[in-house]
């Protein structure tokens, strides 16, 4: 059986087992999978190394999340999360900066599948929110340009706001302003869904550099912007 079967029917069981007990008694299998999922992401690197090489040395244990949940601020308190994930940027998930995440396995979000694709910057501190949102009006043109690419649209359309977005635009902006939805955004993400269907396919390693790669132009501008002059 392939891994990535055997490993969502381990997040399924886990789903309706979720506690420290039951996970201990079956630590064994939890570990052989996550070690044949992080030998996969240290192919993902690989390939995403050659259009991002500012990654180059980089593993997959730098860049992927225990499956520890954190519940002190959270009334689930249920300890294990339902899904493997992984970011990556050139510092691994050590960074606040624009990057690329991952998310395999289970669990919807306002009906919407989270397992994926995700590239962007998430939860920006407010100095950084109100340079960005400086730089893509003083850039409107260059980040449409960017958003608007054929291979976005396709593959990552729309943004993640999903609730995180402000009444009105933000002190300082007309409340007509053209660019006014761009402005009530609080974080800048585009989502490709990936279901276990996409994960089953061997080359899904892959797949998902080439799917990333298509939003490097955004990961740069974001950056660029809030870094410039730092």
């Amino acid at each position: 059986m392939c891994y990535i079967a055997r490993l969502y029917d381990f997040l399924s069981r886990l789903a309706s087992n979720n506690n420290r007990e039951w996970f201990k008694a079956n630590r064994a299998e939890y570990d052989e999978l996550r070690e044949l999922w992080l030998a996969d992401i240290d192919r993902l690197i690989g390939h995403m190394t050659a259009w991002y090489p500012e990654m180059h040395g980089l593993t997959a244990k730098q860049c992927a999340y225990r499956i520890y949940r954190d519940t002190r601020f959270s009334h689930d308190k249920t300890p294990f999360k339902l899904y493997f994930s992984a970011s990556f940027s050139a510092k691994g998930k050590s960074t606040h900066d624009a990057g690329y995440y991952l998310q395999m396995g289970l669990g919807q979000f306002q009906g919407v599948v989270e397992s994926g694709l995700y590239g962007g910057i998430w939860c920006p501190e407010a100095p950084v929110l109100k340079k960005l949102r400086k730089a893509i009006v003083d850039n409107i043109e260059e980040f449409e340009q960017i958003v608007n690419t054929p291979q976005v649209e396709k593959n990552f359309p729309g943004w993640c706001v999903t609730d995180r977005m402000l009444k009105t635009v933000p002190k300082g902006y007309d409340k007509n302003h053209p660019q006014a939805n761009l402005l009530r955004m609080k974080e800048y993400g585009k989502f490709h869904q990936a279901d276990e269907q996409f994960f089953l396919d061997p080359q899904w390693p892959e797949k998902a550099s080439e799917l990333f790669s298509y939003l490097k132009p955004l990961i740069d501008f974001i950056n660029y912007s809030v870094n410039e002059d730092v």
